[in-house]
């Protein structure tokens, strides 16, 4: 009973910048952590950021870490990520997750720990 729908990809060059957002209805979204994911032709979803209910705790997979930020804005029931200097292994479908219980302060990596998600963006870096 939640909608998440996310957009912003789109294709860049290697260095440069994109942002995502992802607005979400259906679900009292101030009580819950949000995350994005990626996946790769042949490979599997991974983790990329996620955020904590309260925007208290931001992770990061290591291989984004100094060049993603994620952020959210509870007024508008949407959470961004921001990525700079991309590189060609950024190359993915980004999508947005919501957590399955609300506050709970933490950012689980594994994508069972969250319940809705939305339909994708493509990020295509490339010169």
């Amino acid at each position: 009973q939640v909608q998440l729908v996310d957009s912003g990809g789109g294709l860049v060059q290697p260095g440069g910048s994109l942002r995502l957002s992802c607005v979400a209805s259906g679900r009292s979204f101030s009580r819950y952590g949000m995350a994005w994911f990626r996946q790769a032709p042949g490979k599997e979803r991974e983790f990329v950021a996620g955020i904590t209910w309260n925007g208290n705790l931001d992770v990061y997979r290591l291989a984004v870490e100094g060049r993603f930020t994620i952020s959210r804005d509870n007024a508008e029931n949407t959470v961004y990520l921001q990525m700079a200097d991309l590189k060609v292994e950024d190359t993915a479908i980004y999508t947005c997750a919501i957590r399955n219980e609300g506050k709970r302060g933490i950012v689980p990596r594994v994508s069972t720990d969250y319940a809705y998600w939305g339909q994708g963006t493509q990020v295509t870096v490339s010169s």
